[in-house]
């Protein structure tokens, strides 16, 4: 996954703040899920105040801009490459989301307040409706790969963020109150997948992603299925209490829209 040295960032997409106070406190918008439930990756948003505004105090963030310009700097740091993956998934839907408001992501260590509440690093990546934002502690990353058993690398981290943009499209096309959770979550992987197929397109990769590059994504989708993470905690599994999906749903779900490249193949009633 190589950025083109030229392709130019926008770095007010993402925000940087640094520490926080506290756990997971509910707020207007409960976040469910987290790494006491049944996995540490997506949490599921409990959509009973679309409408809430962010009522939390403004944190301090450090400024991205004089660090992450072009490409050649996404290739080079964690957060910059973090800028220009939030850059080119944006890119892409807002030509396919009509008028399509951009989400930003907030860069945070340990916990963050929001207008869902405060939430620890432990209940990993997730998007708040209330404040329109995706929450990310960049320490998960080391977590996908020791406490789930995931290879890792940089594409898997942008399967992660791509998925929790899927959250945003969904809250945006009215898609994110409908449905149980598991279909909520597959349509977020499968709207991953869309954007991995027309990623290039965006201006900001040199080259299309490679099978190995496909690879890392089915293989973080792979790792954090319900099943595979209740059997890892548990030693046991309990389709009833799946959140997610299976970790063949995922891998399903990612695949169906990289191979389609189209939002419309991942409505939630065509998915398992």
């Amino acid at each position: 996954m190589d950025f083109r040295d030229d392709a130019k960032l926008d770095p007010s997409q993402v925000e940087d703040t640094g520490g926080g106070g506290g756990g997971f406190r509910g707020g207007p918008i409960a976040i469910g899920g987290g790494i006491t439930g049944l996995i540490a990756l997506i949490v599921t948003l409990v959509l009973n105040n679309l409408g809430g505004g962010d009522t939390t105090s403004p944190q301090p963030t450090t400024n991205l801009a004089g660090q992450c310009r072009s490409g050649k700097d996404a290739d080079q740091s964690e957060k910059c490459r973090v800028v220009g993956v939030v850059n080119s998934i944006q890119d892409y839907w807002k030509g396919v989301v009509p008028d399509y408001r951009a989400a930003r992501t907030t860069l945070y260590s340990g916990s963050v307040s929001t207008a869902c509440g405060t939430a620890s690093s432990d209940v990993g990546p997730f998007y708040c409706p209330g404040d329109r934002k995706v929450y990310l502690d960049l320490s998960f990353f080391d977590d996908l790969q020791s406490r789930f058993g995931a290879k890792g690398g940089p594409f898997a981290q942008a399967y992660v963020i791509a998925h929790e943009y899927g959250h945003h499209v969904q809250n945006l096309t009215g898609a994110l109150q409908g449905g149980g959770s598991v279909k909520t979550e597959l349509q977020a992987d499968c709207y991953a997948g869309v954007w991995t197929k027309n990623a290039t397109e965006t201006g900001f990769y040199s080259q299309p992603f490679t099978q190995a590059d496909i690879a890392e994504a089915l293989d973080a989708a792979a790792a954090v299925g319900d099943d595979r993470i209740q059997q890892r905690t548990q030693g046991r599994v309990d389709p009833d209490s799946f959140t997610h999906g299976t970790s063949a749903q995922r891998v399903a779900a990612f695949q169906r829209g990289h191979k389609s490249g189209k939002p419309t193949a991942c409505a939630q009633s065509d998915l398992p």
